[in-house]
């Protein structure tokens, strides 16, 4: 068995690394970096699992740059690679997505193609179809940033879009490379395997957008946030989870994956699904508003990434906020210690914590860190818990 993985986010390494504990795997990808990292067995990505298991597992594990290397004889092409949210066309861009389908099937032409990229509703239907081809599916996948490997190791459950021998050993290939217990595997077809994704992303951000206008009435109103959500969550039909105030929902996933449903009910009466995408951005506006209101000088950022432990700040809500301070004229610098260079977006970056404090009327954290508790008089935040 010969697997190829392209793409080497958090999706594809950490599926390359559960797979090649057991079956051939070839890691692709066009960056010479991530490709010389992981050879030598280091994670290119921030993520403790991989991490571990890159140095102490013994894994059938090669990345490479050459695509006839990797696609030649491979039994499974799963294609990982990103499909950023085009605000221009209102859907996902899916050209690398494509390309790597036509690459893979011009080189290997008996391979099962399994895309594990968020596409749009509708994509892995049509592909087929446009190219002919029965033997592509599309299989989500449902990760967190820097748990990527941990999540694939215990996976909620396994949704395969397809209903083909190929399709359901490719399912049984996963949960036997796990260490959860009654994993389900469920199969259906790609459609609703794409919708599958869009719809579970859109509940979480859905019900962080919720307890985000909780704090946001709390905030006006003068009364605990944490005292009401408490209130609020120990009913269990409710739950005590993914109920930690924020500025906004953001990285990678959620921010791109409402836009796309929301883009998906153009001629589908709705108003939740509408309704997700505005709270989030009323939600960011007032954030902005409630820092305005204390007359800041100079508002120092504690870090962009939107989640404690991760090394990602794409879609970041704080990011959002802090431009918007930018053009209230208010001076903005930034502690981000996975900024390498003295400037983002042409503001100061500080690598000294001290420095930063010091040089901050006020300090913006979406998430609390021990290193800053010292100065929560300096801090505004709406971190409840202290956790993502």
């Amino acid at each position: 068995m010969k697997i190829t993985v392209v793409g080497l986010g958090y999706v594809g390494l950490s599926l390359s690394v559960l797979l090649s504990q057991k079956f051939n795997v070839y890691a692709l990808d066009i960056d010479k970096q991530k490709i010389d990292k992981l050879n030598k067995r280091l994670s290119p990505v921030k993520d403790s699992e991989i991490s571990s298991y890159l140095k102490k597992k013994n894994l059938h594990l090669t990345a490479s740059l050459d695509k006839e290397e990797c696609y030649r004889g491979s039994n499974y092409i799963i294609i990982a690679t990103p499909t950023d949210y085009d605000r221009n066309t209102n859907k996902f861009n899916t050209k690398i997505v494509k390309k790597v389908i036509n690459e893979a099937i011009n080189i290997e032409p008996n391979a099962t193609i399994v895309i594990k990229s968020t596409v749009p509703f509708g994509f892995t239907e049509h592909i087929k179809s446009k190219l002919k081809n029965n033997n592509i599916f599309f299989s989500p996948e449902f990760l967190r940033e820097s748990k990527a490997l941990y999540d694939n190791l215990y996976p909620s459950r396994i949704i395969i879009g397809d209903n083909t021998e190929k399709a359901k050993k490719f399912g049984i290939m996963l949960k036997d490379c796990s260490l959860g217990k009654d994993i389900k595997i469920l199969n259906m077809n790609s459609n609703e395997a794409e919708a599958t994704k869009l719809f579970s992303n859109t509940f979480l951000a859905m019900r962080i957008s919720f307890f985000n206008e909780l704090d946001s009435f709390c905030e006006v109103n003068r009364l605990n946030p944490q005292s009401i959500i408490d209130g609020v969550c120990l009913d269990n039909r409710i739950g005590n989870f993914y109920n930690n105030p924020s500025f906004g929902y953001g990285g990678y996933c959620l921010p791109k994956d409402t836009r796309q449903l929301l883009n998906n009910y153009k001629k589908i009466p709705n108003s939740i699904v509408s309704g997700v995408v505005e709270s989030n951005k009323i939600r960011k506006e007032f954030i902005t508003n409630s820092i305005l209101k204390k007359h800041p000088n100079t508002v120092g950022i504690y870090r962009l990434t939107m989640k404690t432990g991760s090394d990602n700040f794409r879609e970041s809500a704080v990011v959002e906020i802090m431009n918007s301070l930018i053009q209230n004229k208010v001076k903005v610098i930034i502690y981000e210690p996975f900024i390498e260079n003295n400037t983002f977006e042409n503001i100061t970056c500080y690598s000294s914590l001290e420095k930063f404090i010091e040089d901050s009327d006020m300090i913006i954290a979406n998430r609390m860190s021990k290193e800053i508790e010292h100065i929560r008089n300096k801090i505004y935040t709406r971190d409840i818990f202290g956790e993502n």
